[in-house]
This record gives C-alpha cells, sequence and structure tokens, in this order.
C-alpha cells in the first residue's frame, strides 16, 4: 500500500493541512466503523482522535493504520489524507 511505504521512511512526518476530515467521517460510515472503534485501532484516546482530527495532525503512521481499519485504496488515502497535493 502506498501508505505504508512512507510510513517505513517517515515515520513521525506529520499530515497536517492537507487531510480532509468530511471524507473520514464518510469512510468511517461507509464501512460501519465510528470514531472511538478507529481511536482504538491506533491506540489512542478518543478524544485525542478529534483533536488530531481538527488539527490536521495526524502522523503518517496513524494515517497508515486508519487507512489499514477502512481498508481505504490508494485513492481514497490521498483524498483523505493528502487533498492539497493532489487538488
Amino acid at each position: 500500500m502506498f501508505v505504508s511505504h512512507i510510513c517505513e521512511t517517515k515515520k513521525y512526518m506529520k499530515v497536517g493541512e492537507m487531510m480532509n476530515e468530511r471524507k473520514l467521517k464518510a469512510k468511517c460510515v461507509e464501512n460501519g466503523i465510528n470514531i472511538e472503534t478507529l481511536a482504538k485501532a491506533i491506540n489512542i484516546d478518543t478524544s485525542t482522535f478529534y483533536r488530531k482530527m481538527k488539527e490536521e495532525s495526524f502522523s503518517i503512521k496513524q494515517a497508515y493504520l486508519i487507512s489499514k481499519k477502512l481498508e481505504l485504496n490508494r485513492s481514497e488515502v490521498m483524498a483523505i489524507f493528502f487533498e492539497n497535493l493532489i487538488a
């Protein structure tokens, strides 16, 4: 997967200022996964997940774990986490 390659090389790089929160929430609904479940999947508290989503501060590793949990394909990962890079 695209993000897994980035994850291996840039573990602490932040996604920042590129994330599409609306699309992330839509994929959660589409997959029947709530934010609490997603937060547990990346080993953070639910309140921390919401803060990271608002601040667009997920690490690449967290974006990778989210993409695995939501079974996102490459174009979905790009549209959610790297929106400004492909716009």
